[in-house]
């Protein structure tokens, strides 16, 4: 039988192989005003991405979330993260609930609390964090890649993004 520290040791290289060296990369949220709201850390799974973010600050309620092809968080509108992650090329189309999207940077909802709070964990199989599959983008590309938090919840269908509204938090990864 192995002692706990050997065992330990053994599950570690287990899971960090040279695919997942260096598998997390957190990188701070911040508003239009460039004060930090909290941290958004991204990890590499063997078929997707973890996304977690940890805000406060934020207005109360549902906020749409996507990923964002550039890694430019500009104050004070973030439109330098340019458009959504997306599958080939044109315009992507957008919606989880649409059966024809090619938005790879469509993510569920963020719920903020009456604090101001957000703490959630979401997977994406739609991106990589660093070498796509086909057509799958990777997020740590030519001009890395953003997380953008909007004003208003995503409805999943509407063009171009759902009617989530104004950017109002970006972390930029890259």
């Amino acid at each position: 039988m192995l002692k706990p520290s050997v065992l330990a040791a053994c599950l570690a290289v287990a899971f960090v192989g040279p695919a997942f060296a260096d598998p997390a990369l957190t990188a701070p949220l911040k508003d239009a005003k460039g004060e930090t709201l909290g941290t958004v850390t991204l990890t590499e799974a063997p078929n997707g991405v973890l996304l977690r973010i940890e805000a406060q600050n934020l207005a109360p309620g549902w906020h749409g979330l996507h990923f964002h092809e550039k890694g430019k968080c500009e104050a004070p509108k973030f439109e330098s993260a340019g458009g959504h992650v997306h599958m080939g090329t044109g315009m992507p189309k957008h919606g989880l609930l649409n059966a024809d999207a090619t938005d790879a940077g469509d993510l569920p909802n963020l719920y903020v609390g009456a604090d101001g709070k957000a703490t959630a964990e979401l997977f994406s199989d739609k991106v990589r964090l660093r070498q796509g599959a086909g057509s799958v983008p990777a997020l740590l590309g030519h001009d890395g890649a953003a997380v953008i938090i909007h004003a208003n919840p995503d409805d999943y269908v509407s063009q171009p993004i759902g009617g989530a509204g104004a950017r109002i938090a970006c972390a930029s990864v890259s």
